[in-house]
């Protein structure tokens, strides 16, 4: 596979469902991003676990070439069942150190199905970009679907003067991943140096 952004090695964190859900079509999107991540040589980062689409995509990704890093608090070590053939695998002490290391590591960040986990990280980055903490992209894979009620939702809160059309920009969205990967990689290639979060 050849695309633009093939030849810039990006790291794509990944945001998912430890539970693979009831419609097969997301463990398939599961599995063909981790393989595009690494066809276009990227690196994946994820939460760890092998459980769920969090295992598919980590898998997929490994058997297509990727380095894949993961990051598991270490009281979550039993519950997500931490991946042991990772390429690295950091067991951290607390969520928020999780999820620090995790974008620091990251130069895009994707959401796929999930459950109130997967909401709190993509908002959470979607938060930091809105505020200045980084200028990395970051996008979510409508599979089958699945976020129309959410995205519906957040319509109504530009329409209530919640939410600035500039703010729901900094979400890329599609229903495919290729072109999203795409899309994330070129806006990674284009956003400035990351930022310190620490400061968050």
């Amino acid at each position: 596979m050849t695309n633009a952004v093939a030849a810039t090695p990006h790291s794509l964190c990944v945001y998912c469902g430890s539970r693979t859900g009831l419609h097969p079509g997301y463990a398939r999107a599961a599995r063909e991003v981790g393989t595009l991540i690494g066809r276009l040589g990227w690196r994946l980062v994820y939460g760890g676990g092998r459980a769920g689409l969090m295992g598919v995509v980590a898998d997929a990704a490994l058997a297509a070439g990727a380095s894949v890093i993961g990051v598991i608090p270490s009281s979550l070590m039993e519950r997500e069942l931490g991946h042991g053939g990772l390429t690295e695998l950091h067991v951290v002490e607390t969520m928020h150190e999780r999820k620090r290391l995790m974008a620091e590591r990251s130069d895009a960040f994707l959401a796929l199905p999930g459950g109130i986990g997967t909401f709190e990280e993509l908002f959470e980055v979607w938060t930091w970009r809105q505020l200045g903490y980084h200028d990395k992209p970051l996008g979510l894979l409508n599979v089958d679907g699945y976020y129309d009620a959410l995205l519906t939702f957040i319509a109504t809160t530009m329409e209530q003067g919640f939410v600035a059309a500039t703010q729901r920009d900094l979400l890329l969205v599609d229903a495919s991943a290729l072109p999203l990967l795409q899309r994330l990689g070129e806006s990674a290639a284009r956003a400035g140096e990351p930022e310190d979060y620490r400061r968050i």
